[in-house]
């Protein structure tokens, strides 16, 4: 098996939609400081430019109110505290407009252990009333400048019936609408879009809705889990990951962007299960999980391509005490880097030029991609395939054609023994609640440990030298040229 670079021969700059945006809870967690540790590291080390969550209108925010004469009153002061910490640290929201303030709300239908009210208003005028409101005094308190660079998002999910949404698709036009034209009546240049839905469902719909009637939409916003599809013949969750065909997401994302047009599309949630309960989530396979995803669609014009999400400090069915639980954090509720977390840092070091690349007797499960900025070029391998499939240890020949030199090849491994915190963890017992020792313990388990690799030159200027790579695993390689 070989890879064979070719750094004089580039595709341009990499477009790192990955780190446009991440993932939370709901709005209320981002009132807690650890949560706000957690952010303020992945913003540092990570790169994330926005945030996005489900509940900035959830009643937990107190946002909406009546009084006793049953007139509407508004208190913006939580939803100012969780955006001027955004800003504090280098980052700006993404705001979900959702959910339903119990003072709209036409029921009471709720869903997760926040009780986010998922009905349609009573009165479409006073949802258009408070989005306005909303808007006119983010603009007053922050800046046109600053606000036309956020984004307004209508909704979560309103595609899956009863769970995210209780009214019918044309009943979320409406709430669309309203909010559309709100936002745009506040200012013209804010941005909003939708529909947020689930399994790349209804952008035709929308498109097709907004156009007849003349309502104002800027960007697509849509989800995608490999596990969509195969839901609909299996509830088992390993045995839907196991059906969903591996690299499907990107054949998905070429169709939504297609739809799309001339519209951007912003994926604002992905992972590799929509389960908050889901071991996967723990374990090297979703780093190399990552890293192949991202691979397949790194040539497409995202906007982002948000994960699903930083932190374990989540409680859409209550908060577990367990450090590995199987959250969809980056990180545990500790604060504990889990393989995603390390994926998205190696991936972060995509920094210049696409280099060309070529393969020759490659693995199916194999994928790679490489970079060159300055002296230096990054080669970053996944060895990846759905649960229950063949996957197997790999060896792999790398060259590098036209280098005289070669300063140090140095590489960084998440798999079953190297940045994988949650096996030290079940070294120590699996306990429930850790003391400080232990979590210093996890942490130090969690890096990539750098190994330095030999190489040699061949007369044609030609760098070769050898990897092994374990099945469920990425390998980040660091090349310093003279």
């Amino acid at each position: 098996m070989k890879i064979e670079l070719y750094p004089e021969k580039t595709s341009g700059k990499i477009n790192k939609f990955w780190t446009k945006c991440v993932g939370s809870c709901h709005a209320a967690t981002a009132l807690r400081e650890d949560w706000r540790r957690q952010l303020r590291k992945c913003r540092q080390e990570l790169g994330f430019e926005y945030l996005r969550c489900h509940g900035w209108l959830n009643d937990d925010m107190s946002v909406c109110f009546r009084n006793e004469d049953g007139k509407l009153w508004f208190s913006f002061f939580n939803i100012d505290t969780i955006i001027d910490f955004l800003l504090d640290i280098g980052m700006k929201p993404f705001i979900e407009l959702s959910f339903m303030p119990e003072a709209l709300a036409s029921g009471t239908k709720t869903v997760f252990h926040y009780k986010g009210n998922i009905t349609p208003p009573k009165s479409y005028e006073e949802w258009g009333q408070l989005v306005e409101e909303l808007a006119r005094h983010l603009v007053k308190r922050y800046g046109k400048n600053e606000v036309k660079e956020w984004f307004f998002e209508v909704w979560n999910e309103p595609n899956l019936k009863d769970f995210f949404w209780a009214g019918t698709m044309e009943e979320y036009f409406e709430l669309y609408k309203h909010a559309a034209f709100a936002i745009k009546k506040v200012d013209p240049d804010l941005k909003v879009g939708g529909p947020a839905s689930a399994i790349d469902a209804w952008i035709p719909e929308l498109k097709e809705f907004c156009e007849k009637n003349n309502v104002p939409i800027d960007f697509i916003s849509t989800h995608q889990y490999p596990t969509d599809l195969a839901f609909s013949t299996s509830s088992n969750m390993e045995e839907a990951m196991a059906k969903a065909k591996r690299g499907e997401l990107a054949d998905r994302v070429k169709k939504a962007i297609e739809e799309a047009s001339p519209l951007p599309v912003y994926y604002t949630e992905w992972n590799n299960s929509p389960s908050p309960r889901d071991p996967y989530h723990d374990i090297p396979y979703d780093a190399a999980f990552i890293v192949k995803t991202i691979i397949d669609i790194v040539d497409l014009p995202l906007g982002c391509y948000s994960y699903w999400t930083f932190t374990d400090i989540f409680e859409e069915c209550g908060q577990s005490s367990l450090p590995f639980h199987g959250g969809f954090g980056l990180l545990n509720i500790h604060g504990i880097p889990k393989p995603s977390y390390r994926a998205f840092q190696i991936l972060d070091k995509l920094n210049g030029e696409k280099i060309n690349a070529e393969a020759e007797d490659i693995s199916p499960t194999i994928d790679f991609i490489a970079t060159k900025n300055n002296n230096e070029i990054v080669l970053i391998i996944s060895n990846h395939n759905v649960p229950l499939s063949p996957i197997e240890n790999e060896n792999i020949l790398v060259t590098v054609n036209g280098l005289k030199g070669c300063k140090e090849i140095s590489i960084e491994r998440i798999d079953e023994y190297n940045a994988n915190p949650k096996r030290k963890w079940v070294e120590m017992g699996s306990p429930e609640y850790l003391n400080k020792d232990q979590i210093e313990e996890l942490i130090e388990a969690s890096k990539p440990k750098k190994e330095v690799v030999s190489w040699r030159i061949t007369g044609d200027n030609q760098l070769a030298f050898e990897l092994n790579i374990l099945p469920h695993s990425v390998l980040g390689v660091t090349i310093k040229t003279e």
